[in-house]
């Protein structure tokens, strides 16, 4: 994953589904729902198992998806697709929920082929996961990941995050392996701030 400084000007919620240019051609980015569910499964099964370990449960497996699909349906979670020539390329998930005693912070993650790295894939997931999350009314973000993960740890501190908490042995990976858990923080509600600052709150409230 290579992405640069987060940028407060492509912030403004965008409506999808929408095109952008990539190096690797055009690539669409939309909402996911239940018609995706096997090219989301594909996706899942593509990716590293290391990666997998980004989110608490294994989403290739279909019970898994299948429940995914679900919060989705009910409000719990909004997910964004990258997909070219109907293969799922990246996919952001806001993870929120908003009968409990923290509707104001979300979980985001965000997953990106191997092969379609490089593109600014991850980016765009991500800037378009915040703006949508300050009219849902989320405050704050939180990402995991597992400590050996130092480049992505180091992306989304070009983005604003900043560790918060380490979890050791959190997570034991297919081989049995216990890995420990970096949880990062963002200020969505700060950022919100110095959008208006820049005068790009409105289109954010629309």
């Amino acid at each position: 994953m290579a992405w640069g400084p987060f940028d407060m000007t492509a912030a403004a919620a965008p409506t999808y589904p929408r095109t952008i240019p990539t190096s690797g051609g055009p690539t669409e980015i939309r909402y996911m729902g239940e018609a995706d569910r096997e090219a989301v499964l594909a996706f899942a099964r593509e990716l590293p198992p290391h990666d997998l370990l980004f989110l608490p449960r294994d989403i290739s497996q279909p019970k898994v998806l299948g429940a995914w699909l679900r919060e989705i349906e009910r409000g719990a979670m909004t997910s964004l697709l990258a997909v070219r020539a109907g293969e799922v390329l990246g996919c952001a998930t806001i993870v929120r929920e908003p009968l409990s005693w923290s509707p104001h912070v979300a979980e985001l993650r965000v997953v990106v082929l191997p092969k379609a790295r490089g593109l600014g894939l991850g980016r765009t997931l991500s800037e378009d996961a915040f703006a949508l999350a300050i009219p849902l009314g989320i405050e704050k973000f939180v990402a995991q990941m597992t400590a050996d993960q130092t480049a992505a740890i180091s992306v989304f501190e070009t983005m604003g995050y900043r560790a918060e908490a380490l979890l050791r042995d959190h997570v034991r990976d297919r081989d049995g392996k216990k890995h420990d858990i970096v949880m990062l923080a963002h200020d969505v509600a700060a950022f919100d701030a110095r959008l208006a600052a820049y005068g790009l709150a409105e289109p954010l409230e629309s």
